[in-house]
């Protein structure tokens, strides 16, 4: 009995324990099927027949992002009780690799189950992932397509006998020459998608499809991008009835929390994807990178002011027979590394290549020159600027122009006004816009061939060339390389034989003008016939005789920091946009100043070090995230600096985030006078980017400026040009000169 009873019991125990190991299944597959679908009237969650959401929403530019809807996918692929999925986009794209990730996994679950494509938003790899799906529905003012590769290229390796690499590509990643076609590589990959993915329903060629367009959700039907107009619950209807639903439920399959897993943070900040700009993406991404991603126009713009250089700080300017001189005072945007070939070229044959930061010094040595070099001004050139030059032209000298609408060398408002204030004057003008062509290439649709050349010593020898990133100069009888007939002009949207190049004869003197800078640089001089050109003007450079100038020796100067005691007071005329008002400086501690206008009076706050922590004035005021650095004293030519610092603007308690770019540069020394006072003065060049995020709108700031600081009296001069953009949009611009009128010492 005892036996049979312990028999019992054990049998028992076992009965229980399954029990509890069904009951708890059940109460696990409950809970999560009550977390997956939503219940229905009566309370009981809905079994099978759900259309599943999945939301690619924001710039795709973080794995944690990416996972969270990979994760999705997965679990989409997964769970039988899914019968459909619909994918909610409302992205721009963003990383290469983030972008395929997804698409190729939106593929995977494509085959398992119905995928339809519900679009607020799908530009560049944002369409990438829609293509994925079978069906896409848009509204009829989405933007959709943008298919196409944006690159930021290898930087140029400065070795370290410390820091040691294996090979030439370890640290840039790319070759320079080759990666406009690992980007060709991409594009095609890219349209490669869009081509399997729409099948017989895309209407435009492949070569459109290539060109980047932005289409309105309308367009995109007409265009086979999309399938129809609709939106979220068509989509979902369609969905359902590609699985076999007549009645279904829907439900968001990402992860809780989750939901802005694709919302880029910069310095913990979120940002977004309309606010990004290219030095947010080199900041989050170093270069060199790869991007399906739409970005808007003035991303491009903003982000490029700190690329501009100057000539280098220890760039020799020698004055002497048979020199060429490059005009630096007109805020040419290019540096010495653009003429490095064409300097090693001329220098193998007794000439030397020198630099000028001011127009007395271009002009003073015009006499000892063979050839002038004006590059990418961002000034105007006065009527005596031009006679000066003329002048030296008719004496049988060589002038050379160049122009480039890349980015890295048109900064100013009008880039075109200043070459051509020039250009003008000889009969020539540079064209708006950049050249391309889509079907013969190197590598990427804006490197241009030019298979035509005229007859003159300049042009003599060369079959073929590419030019990368060149404008054309208006037909004239001096035009010199043609372009093909299938070429492209950016501003014109025309095919046509356009002319980079030009060259006329002035008196007994030459004018030669360039529609790029690029291809005198290594290693684009090595593509076809680019170094041929550089070997011929280095030959008619060298050709041209000049007598010997001496000239004297330039003294040399430096400005140390300005010892302005408490107590200093100096005054300022401030013209703003014309209107001309006093401003009184005040030194009233060691560690504030205070400057009093009309207006207002604002007080600002340094450390020991003289480093800005601070300013204010009425409701508004400014704490920098760490202290904003004096310059680095004494100022000497050539020296340059380059800073980034955020900051926290507080107006009427509400608190905004913004950050501040900025790079100078002393570009050499001036003798001015004020009212009673001379000052010998450094004359330095800034360039300023303020990005303001100002209650959702993003406020960009453009400022280039020239300041005049003395040892004696500190600042004696600035004049400054500010634009304005709220948004990408041009919104105004600022003009404002400060001139010292008078300083009182405190003992006075």
């Amino acid at each position: 009995m005892l036996g049979e009873r312990l028999n019992l019991t054990n049998r028992l125990i076992i009965v229980m324990a399954l029990a509890c190991v069904v009951f708890g299944a059940s109460v696990g597959y409950l809970y999560f099927k009550s977390q997956l679908a939503p219940a229905t009237d009566d309370g009981e969650p809905t079994d099978g027949n759900l259309v599943g959401v999945i939301y690619i929403e924001g710039s795709i530019t973080s794995s944690e992002g990416t996972g969270s809807v990979t994760k999705a996918i997965n679990e989409a692929i997964s769970n039988s009780s899914l019968k459909a999925v619909v994918l909610r986009i409302d992205s721009p794209g963003g990383y290469a690799q983030l972008v395929e990730q997804i698409y190729l996994d939106v593929l995977e679950l494509r085959k398992e189950k119905p995928v339809v494509a519900s679009v607020v938003t799908a530009l560049s790899g944002g369409y990438y992932i829609a293509v994925g799906a079978e069906y896409i529905y848009t509204h009829p003012s989405s933007m959709v397509g943008n298919v196409g590769v944006l690159g930021t290229g290898p930087q140029t390796l400065m070795p370290s006998e410390l820091n040691l690499e294996t090979g030439p590509y370890k640290v840039t990643g790319f070759s320079t020459l080759n990666f406009p076609f690992n980007l060709s590589t991409a594009l095609d990959s890219f349209a490669g998608a869009v081509g399997e993915g729409r099948g017989d329903r895309l209407i435009i060629s492949q070569l459109e499809l290539k060109e980047g367009k932005v289409y309105m959700g309308t367009e995109a039907v007409d265009a086979g991008l999309a399938d129809a107009l609709g939106g979220f619950q068509t989509a979902l209807d369609h969905a359902a009835s590609l699985a076999g639903l007549e009645e279904y439920e829907v439900v968001d399959i990402k992860a809780r929390g989750e939901a802005d897993g694709l919302e880029t943070n910069f310095n913990g900040t979120a940002v977004n994807w309309r606010d990004l700009t290219l030095a947010t993406l080199n900041e989050l991404n170093p270069p060199p990178a790869v991007y399906y991603l739409y970005l808007p126009p003035m991303a491009y713009q903003a982000s490029q002011v700190s690329t501009v250089s100057t000539a280098d700080g220890d760039t020799e300017t020698v004055f002497t027979r048979g020199q060429v001189i490059v005009d630096l005072s007109h805020g040419n945007g290019v540096s010495s590394w653009v003429f490095d070939l064409l300097s090693a070229e001329l220098a193998m044959r007794g000439v030397y290549l020198g630099y000028g930061d001011t127009w007395e010094e271009v002009e003073g040595a015009l006499d000892a020159s063979s050839c002038l070099i004006v590059a990418a001004p961002t000034q105007d050139y006065s009527l005596e600027e031009f006679r000066a030059i003329d002048d030296f032209v008719n004496q049988g000298r060589m002038l050379l122009l160049f122009y480039d609408p890349a980015a890295e060398y048109s900064q100013a408002s009008s880039p075109l006004g200043s070459i051509n204030s020039l250009a003008h004057r000889w009969g020539l003008s540079f064209g708006k816009g950049y050249l391309y062509n889509m079907e013969e290439n190197y590598g990427l649709y804006r490197n241009i061939y030019l298979r035509e050349f005229g007859d003159n010593n300049l042009t003599r020898g060369l079959d073929s060339m590419v030019l990368f990133t060149s404008t054309y100069l208006h037909s004239t009888d001096s035009d010199s390389a043609w372009t093909t007939s299938d070429t492209y002009s950016s501003v014109a949207e025309r095919a046509g034989v356009y002319a980079p190049i030009s060259v006329i004869t002035k008196g007994n003197g030459t004018v030669a003008a360039f529609g790029d800078l690029s291809f005198m640089m290594e290693p684009y001089a090595y593509v076809e016939d680019n170094h041929g050109l550089v070997l011929n003007l280095a030959g008619e450079i060298s050709s041209i005789w000049i007598p010997l100038v001496e000239e004297p020796d330039e003294p040399e100067y430096n400005i140390t920091e300005p010892d302005l005691p408490v107590g200093t007071m100096k005054l300022y005329y401030e013209t703003v946009n014309g209107e001309e008002e006093s401003v009184w400086w005040l030194r009233t501690a060691k560690d504030v100043t205070v400057v009093e206008r009309p207006d207002r009076v604002t007080t600002f706050h340094y450390n020991e070090e003289g480093e800005l922590l601070s300013w204010e004035y009425g409701n508004v005021s400014l704490t920098y995230h760490s202290p904003l650095p004096d310059w680095d004293y004494p100022l000497t030519e050539g020296k340059a600096w380059s800073l980034r610092v955020g900051y926290n603007l507080t107006v009427y308690d509400v608190e905004m985030t913004g950050i501040l770019l900025e790079t100078g540069e002393v570009v050499g020394f001036e003798t001015l006078v004020t009212r009673d006072e001379t000052y010998q003065c450094a004359k330095v060049h800034i360039t300023d980017l303020d990005e303001l995020n100002r209650l959702g709108e993003n406020w960009t700031t453009v400022t280039n400026q020239y300041v005049w600081v003395s040892t004696e009296a500190g600042l004696v001069r600035s004049e400054s040009t500010s634009y304005l953009y709220i948004n990408g949009t041009f919104m105004d611009e600022e003009q404002r000169i400060l001139q010292l009128q008078d300083v009182i010492w405190p003992e006075d």
